[in-house]
C-alpha cells in the first residue's frame, strides 16, 4: 500500500509496470456485468451511429454526382436518403450517450460503494498505513477519472475504431490506389503514440499520487484548524499544502505537454499526408480516372479514417490514467487486513453475559514495533463487575480496550468475551454487547438527538431523552435553540468538550449493552456536572460489566477492582484500600491527587 510522506511520493518497481497496462481496466468487468443488458443495448446503439456514419459520404456523393442528372426526381431522392440517414444518426447518437452515461454513472456510484464498505470494515492498523485523505481522494478523484472512461471514453473508442476500420474499407472500395498511399503514413503515426504513451502512463500514475498527497494535507489540516490556528500555524500549514499542490501541479503540466506534444504530431502527420494524397487524387479527376463525387466520397472517408485515429491517439491517454485510478481502486479493495472475520462465527450466548478474559496477551503496535504495548497481560473480569485500569499514560489501559473491541489482534495469548475467542466470532457479534465512551468523543454532523441515537438507531424519542438525562445532558440540549434536534455541526463545532462528552455518555446508556466501557469519560466536565455522570455510570453499571479507564482516582474510588498498569504489565491489583495500604505505584499516585494536589491549592 502507498503511503504518503512530505516528499515526493514513492513508487515501487512493481507498481510502475503496473501502471502501463491498459489491462489493468479489467478489474472493472465484475463492477459492469451486472449490466450487461445495458452494455449490449448501448453497444448497438454505437454500432448502429458507425455504420450511419459510414453511409453519410455515400448519400455526399450520390448528391455531388446527381447534379450532373437530369433528373429532378432522382437527385431529390438522394436529398432526402441523406436528411433520413442524418436523422438516424442523430437518433442514435442520443441513444448512445444515455445508455453509456448511465451505465458508467451506474458503475461509478457501485465502486464508491463497494468501496466504502470496504474501508468501514478495515482495522485501524490498515490507517495507519494510510492516510484518510489519501482514501478519499481514491474515492472522490480516481472514480471520477473511470466515469470518464466508462461514460465516455470507451463508447468513442470503440466508435472511432469502427469508424476507422469501416472507412479504411470504403476508402479501398472508392480508389485502391488512394488508400494505399494512405496506409504509408500509418507507422509513421504509430511510432510517437507508442514512445510517447509510455511516458504517458508514468506521469499520469505519478499526478494521481501527488493529487492524494495534496488531498491527504489538506484533509489533516482542517480536522485540525482550532489547533491549527491556536499555535499560529496557519501560514506554515499552508506553504505545506502550497508545496504539495504546487507538485501536483508541476505533474500535471509535464502529462499535459507530453499529451499536447503527441496531438500535435499524430494530426500534424496524418493531415499533412491526407493533403498529399488528395493532390494525387485532384490531378485523377482531371485525368478522368474517377467522378468529383468519388473524389469527394474518398476525402470524408480520409478525414473520417484520420479523425478517428487522431481521437484515438487522445482518448489512449484517458485510458491510461483510467487504468491507473483503477489499479489505485483496486488496491483499497484487494487490501490485506490484519485483523478479518472468520469463515463461520459463533454465535454469543444470550446476547452476552460480559465474562471478559486476557490470557497471556502481549501486542506492539504496528507503528511501535520496538516498544510491547502490553506484556504476558492476564486478566479475568467476572459479568457484572465493575474494574478500573490505572496507571502512567502510555502503560497500556487504552490498549485493553482497543484490543477488547479487536480492532487490533494480539500478537501472544488470547481474549475470550463469554469463554469464546473473540477471533472465533463476527467482530460485529460481539461489538453489539459493548458500549463505548471514548476519551475524544466523537460527535457526528447530525442533531443532538440523532448523534444520542446513533447507539441504538432503533431508539423512541422518548429512550434517547431518557438517556440524556441519566447522563445529566438533558438540560443543556433543552436549552439549545431547536432543543435536541439542533444541528451541532461537523465534529461538534457548536458544542463544548463537557457536552460532547455527555452526548457520548448518553449514547452509550442508550445502547444498553452487557459491557461498559468509560475511557476517561469524566475528564472534560465540570465538578457538578461530574458528580451527576458518576451517579448515572453507578446506576449504569450496577447490572453490568464495567471497564473504567481513568487518571483521576477519585472516579474510581468506587470500583469493585482497580488493576494497575505500568510499561504494558499488571503490576498490582485490589480495592482503593487495598493498594493504598500495599505503598506502590498506586498508593504514589493517590498521594500525589489526593494529598500534594489539595496542599498545591
Amino acid at each position: 500500500m502507498a503511503q504518503t510522506t512530505g516528499q515526493e511520493p514513492q513508487q515501487s518497481a512493481e507498481e510502475r509496470e503496473k501502471s502501463k497496462r491498459i489491462g489493468s481496466l479489467r478489474a472493472l468487468l465484475p463492477f459492469m456485468w451486472p449490466y450487461r443488458g445495458l452494455m449490449a443495448a448501448a453497444l448497438c446503439a454505437l454500432v448502429l451511429t458507425a455504420g450511419v456514419s459510414l453511409l453519410l459520404p455515400l448519400a455526399v456523393r450520390r448528391v455531388v454526382d446527381g447534379f450532373e442528372t437530369e433528373s429532378v426526381a432522382l437527385l431529390d431522392q438522394y436529398f432526402i436518403a441523406a436528411l433520413a440517414i442524418a436523422g438516424l444518426l442523430a437518433l442514435g447518437t442520443g441513444a448512445r450517450y444515455y445508455l453509456v452515461t448511465r451505465l458508467g454513472e451506474r458503475v461509478i456510484a457501485d465502486i464508491r460503494k463497494a468501496v466504502f464498505d470496504r474501508m468501514m470494515g478495515m482495522s485501524p492498523a490498515f490507517f495507519e498505513r494510510i492516510m484518510t485523505g489519501e482514501v478519499l481522494s481514491r474515492i472522490t478523484t480516481d472514480t471520477t477519472l473511470i466515469l470518464s472512461v466508462i461514460g465516455s471514453s470507451v463508447s468513442i473508442a470503440l466508435r472511432n475504431a469502427l469508424i476507422f476500420s469501416g472507412g479504411l474499407v470504403m476508402m479501398l472500395f472508392s480508389s485502391p490506389k488512394l488508400t494505399m498511399l494512405v496506409l504509408l503514413i500509418v507507422p509513421v503515426v504509430i511510432i510517437p503514440i507508442v514512445v510517447l504513451g509510455r511516458r504517458l502512463r508514468v506521469l499520469s500514475r505519478k499526478n494521481q499520487d501527488w493529487i492524494a498527497e495534496s488531498s491527504g494535507k489538506a484533509s489533516e489540516a482542517l480536522l485540525s484548524v482550532q489547533t491549527v490556528q491556536a499555535f499560529t500555524h496557519e501560514r506554515p500549514t499552508t506553504d505545506a499544502f502550497n508545496r504539495v499542490t504546487e507538485a501536483s501541479f508541476d505533474s500535471a503540466k509535464i502529462r499535459i505537454r507530453t499529451r499536447a506534444i503527441m496531438t500535435v504530431i499524430v494530426i500534424a502527420l496524418i493531415f499533412s499526408g491526407v493533403v498529399g494524397v488528395l493532390w494525387i487524387g485532384a490531378r485523377d479527376v482531371r485525368a478522368g480516372g474517377m467522378s468529383i463525387g468519388e473524389l469527394i466520397q474518398f476525402l470524408i472517408y480520409a478525414i473520417m479514417s484520420a479523425g478517428a485515429v487522431g481521437a484515438l491517439s487522445e482518448i489512449w491517454g484517458e485510458l491510461q490514467r483510467a487504468s491507473g485510478a483503477t489499479e489505485r481502486l483496486v488496491e483499497l479493495l484487494q487490501g490485506a487486513d490484519s485483523v478479518a472475520d472468520p469463515v463461520t462465527g459463533a454465535a454469543l450466548p444470550h446476547a452476552g453475559r460480559g465474562a471478559i478474559e486476557f490470557n497471556a496477551v502481549g501486542f506492539h503496535y504496528p507503528t511501535r514495533p520496538e516498544t510491547a504495548a502490553l506484556s504476558d497481560v492476564s486478566l479475568t473480569v467476572q459479568p457484572g463487575e465493575t474494574v478500573a485500569l490505572v496507571g502512567p499514560s502510555g502503560a497500556g489501559k487504552s490498549t485493553i480496550f482497543q484490543l477488547l473491541l479487536r480492532f487490533y489482534d494480539p500478537e501472544a495469548g488470547q481474549i475470550s468475551f463469554d469463554g469464546i475467542d473473540l477471533r472465533d466470532m463476527d467482530r460485529a457479534t460481539f461489538r453489539a454487547a459493548i458500549a463505548l465512551v471514548p476519551q475524544d468523543p466523537v460527535i457526528f454532523a447530525e442533531s443532538a438527538r440523532e448523534n444520542i441515537r446513533f447507539g441504538r438507531p432503533g431508539a423512541s424519542d422518548a429512550d434517547v431523552e431518557a438517556a440524556a438525562k441519566a447522563a445529566a445532558a438533558h438540560d443543556f440540549l433543552s436549552a439549545l435553540p431547536e432543543g435536541y434536534d439542533t444541528y451541532v455541526g461537523e465534529r461538534g463545532i457548536m458544542l463544548s468538550g463537557g457536552q460532547k462528552q455527555r452526548i457520548a455518555i448518553a449514547r452509550a446508556i442508550l445502547r444498553d449493552a452487557p459491557v461498559l466501557l468509560l475511557d476517561e469519560a469524566t475528564s472534560a466536565l465540570d465538578a457538578e456536572s461530574e458528580l451527576a455522570v458518576q451517579r448515572a455510570v453507578a446506576d449504569l453499571s450496577a447490572d453490568r460489566t464495567t471497564l473504567i479507564v481513568a487518571h483521576r482516582l477519585a472516579t474510581v474510588k468506587r470500583a469493585d477492582r482497580i488493576v494497575v498498569f505500568d510499561e504494558g504489565r499488571i503490576v498490582a491489583q485490589g480495592t482503593h484500600e487495598q493498594l493504598v495500604s500495599q505503598e506502590g505505584l498506586y498508593a504514589r499516585l493517590a498521594r500525589l491527587q489526593f494529598t500534594e494536589g489539595l496542599a498545591a491549592e
